[in-house]
């Protein structure tokens, strides 16, 4: 081994051993994306984003993390209805950064793209869709037609922004106690006119059935009369005779009737 190479070898294995202790690269944990940028050479890499584990790198360089797993914020809005009145809105919104993207969203926007991008526009849409609706409907009936339409908007807005939008949910709307009573009060009111409603069905529905039952009746008694003769009757006066006579027990007197009637008939025991 020269002279000089062993002068040199403490050096370089100092070096070594301050590069290591100063952490020579950047962990990127579970669920997360790295960025490279290079102090001295060309800034941020483009087209290379960096996968979980451990990425070496010189200390001056840096390695920017990005969560790629899906985020929730909740924002506190107030919002103005189609009439006006002021109306305060609790809204949960899901997202995410496009993992394939975070290159051109760390030069384009940044770290904190959520407060700079993200936010600002989930307010002002917010803001405008609310203004499509009345009190009663943000309150009860339209809620999830509203967060529906914050979704579509924010996803379009920020679609060239490498901003993934999840979900919107609006989670509680707190309107003025007067719009609040008037609201509660219409609504029970027609709660009670629906019930009304169907107890007026409902009697018109058995009032049906009776006529009906009435109808079948009064049709059966038409045919039961009908097919109720003189002849018939006496027939069956006839039939009735007849099988008192052949009866063991007992003993039949038949005196004669009128020719319209029917045959008198006594009986007694043996």
């Amino acid at each position: 081994m020269s002279k000089k190479l062993a002068k040199g070898l403490p050096l370089l294995l100092i070096v070594i051993f301050a590069l290591s202790s100063w952490g020579c690269g950047t962990q990127v944990p579970s669920g997360h994306r790295g960025v490279f940028y290079s102090k001295f050479g060309d800034g941020t890499e483009f087209g290379n984003i960096y996968p979980e584990g451990f990425a070496w790198h010189l200390p001056w360089n840096s390695m920017f993390v990005y969560r790629t797993q899906v985020q929730e914020r909740k924002e506190s809005l107030t919002v103005l209805s189609s009439d006006g009145a002021s109306i305060r809105l609790e809204v949960s919104i899901l997202y995410r950064p496009d993992a394939g993207k975070i290159d051109s969203l760390q030069v384009e926007i940044g770290p904190n793209y959520y407060n700079d991008v993200v936010a600002p526009n989930l307010r002002g849409i917010a803001r405008g869709v609310a203004g499509r609706y009345k009190p009663e409907e943000i309150y009860s009936t339209k809620r999830d037609e509203m967060a529906a339409s914050i979704l579509s908007e924010l996803t379009a807005e920020l679609a060239m922004k490498w901003v993934a939008i999840e979900n919107v949910l609006v989670r509680d709307v707190v309107i003025p106690a007067k719009i609040s009573e008037a609201i509660n009060f219409k609504l029970t009111a027609d709660q009670e006119a629906q019930k009304m409603q169907f107890t007026i069905e409902k009697e018109k529905l058995e009032a049906e059935r009776k006529r009906i039952e009435a109808g079948g009746i009064a049709d059966f008694q038409k045919i039961v009369s009908a097919g109720i003769t003189n002849s018939y009757l006496k027939w069956k006066g006839i039939e009735a005779t007849q099988r008192i006579a052949e009866s063991p027990n007992s003993k039949v007197i038949m005196v004669g009737n009128s020719s319209e009637g029917m045959p008198v008939i006594l009986s007694a025991d043996k």
